[in-house]
């Protein structure tokens, strides 16, 4: 009970630390609810869950952040070379004058925050329903958390062929910065995308991507996790396979005082495929 009891004091916690999203449509309402009923029934992580066995969770689920100076380097970003399109993030915000125009880019793309107020979106049948999925049989509290909080995000539909990867820059400047960001990703059928994911995102960092590749599609996904020694980062990426479908998922990780990735995935249907692999270094 005692267990249970610490759990559940710091779902609260965190709950309460984290500004209730505004001006949302009834279904968005529906789908954080549901996530903070998911997380008050799970409670957060503590070290003496078996899955986080070995790992001290406590610097993710307590309200002060751990101080994470930025790491600055004379180096060229990650992907700097690719003809990409770019959206920055700074600390978790999404930063649109420092970003490629958005509007002109071939693809349907929109911030989480306004496609979360629209009354019929197809993100609907998207949001928060695959992390929903993503709990059984383990469960991951902190991508319940992001659902139920995150405001900053983006909501993408690809219907084609991308001639360019969509790349998303993280970039950290405030040491103590506390960062949810959430996108919700569709392929259609025989469509295929690249996702390139660079930089630290944050002192504190939880990310949460859910990808639906419908039959024939075939998302690509990279991403180099800064080098920040001292941050923190916690990622979730949930993603749905049609038939004949095809998921490449990279991740380095560098440095950083924590990181802890997860990957979900469902097959629906019969002949799709997924590698998802990673690396980790260090230095200093």
């Amino acid at each position: 009970m005692a267990v249970l009891a610490l759990k559940s004091d710091l779902a609260e916690g965190l709950i309460a630390a984290w500004p209730e999203p505004k001006g949302e449509a009834a279904w968005a309402r529906d789908t954080r609810g549901k996530a903070l009923a998911r997380l008050r029934q799970q409670g957060l992580p503590i070290k003496r869950d078996e899955y986080w066995r070995f790992t001290d969770p406590g610097s993710f689920t307590r309200i002060e952040v751990p101080e994470a100076s930025d790491f600055r380097t004379d180096k060229k970003p990650p992907f700097h070379k690719i003809d990409s399109v770019r959206a920055v993030f700074v600390d978790g915000v999404y930063k649109p004058e420092l970003s490629d125009d958005l509007s002109a880019v071939g693809f349907e793309i929109e911030t989480l925050t306004n496609a979360l107020a629209k009354d019929i979106h197809w993100a609907k049948a998207l949001f928060g329903q695959l992390e929903a999925k993503g709990q059984n049989p383990v469960p991951r509290p902190l991508a319940v958390l992001n659902t139920a909080k995150a405001t900053e995000g983006l909501i993408i539909r690809v219907t084609g062929k991308l001639a360019k990867p969509l790349s998303l820059v993280y970039l950290h400047e405030n040491p103590v910065s506390d960062a949810m960001i959430h996108h919700v990703i569709k392929l259609e059928p025989g469509a295929e995308a690249t996702l390139l994911e660079s930089g630290p995102g944050a002192a504190r960092f939880n990310t949460c991507v859910e990808v639906d590749v419908a039959e024939g599609a075939s998302f690509h996904h990279v991403r180099l996790q800064g080098r920040d020694r001292t941050r923190r980062a916690a990622t979730h990426l949930f993603a749905r396979l049609g038939q004949e479908s095809r998921l490449r998922s990279f991740t380095l990780t560098m440095n950083g005082a924590l990181t802890r990735n997860e990957c979900v995935v469902e097959f629906t249907g019969a002949n799709a495929s997924a590698h998802v692999a990673g690396a980790c270094v260090g230095d200093g």
